[in-house]
């Protein structure tokens, strides 16, 4: 049986070859984010320090094991049972450090 890929990020996915060559393009189908709430955690020379703790996600859908869901890697390590969830690999940049697309999808 062949798997789906579905792009949960809120921009589209671009897989490059070794020479940066665009060989595919996946679009964002939704988007997955952890809910997240801020604690002040005092100062530091009256500068504010904050810790943020993310709970439950909003907009992951359940297992299926047909289809693989590209999330942030912040959801993914969320959730390590999950052997569904992928996320951008082996990013590949311009000179400039600009994000043109990554070569692989990461488990």
């Amino acid at each position: 049986m062949k798997k789906t890929i579905k792009n949960l990020t809120p921009h589209p996915i671009t897989i490059v070859d070794g020479e940066g060559k665009v060989v595919r393009v996946i679009e964002s189908s939704g988007s997955v984010r952890l809910t997240a709430t801020t604690v002040s955690q005092g100062d530091v020379g009256g500068i504010p320090l904050s810790k943020t703790i993310f709970g439950d996600p909003i907009g992951l859908p359940d297992f299926n094991s047909d289809t693989f869901l590209i999330v942030s890697q912040l959801v993914k390590t969320a959730f390590p049972m999950r052997s569904d969830l992928l996320v951008p690999a082996e990013v590949v940049r311009d000179e400039k450090g600009v994000i043109l697309g990554c070569k692989s999808l990461g488990l």
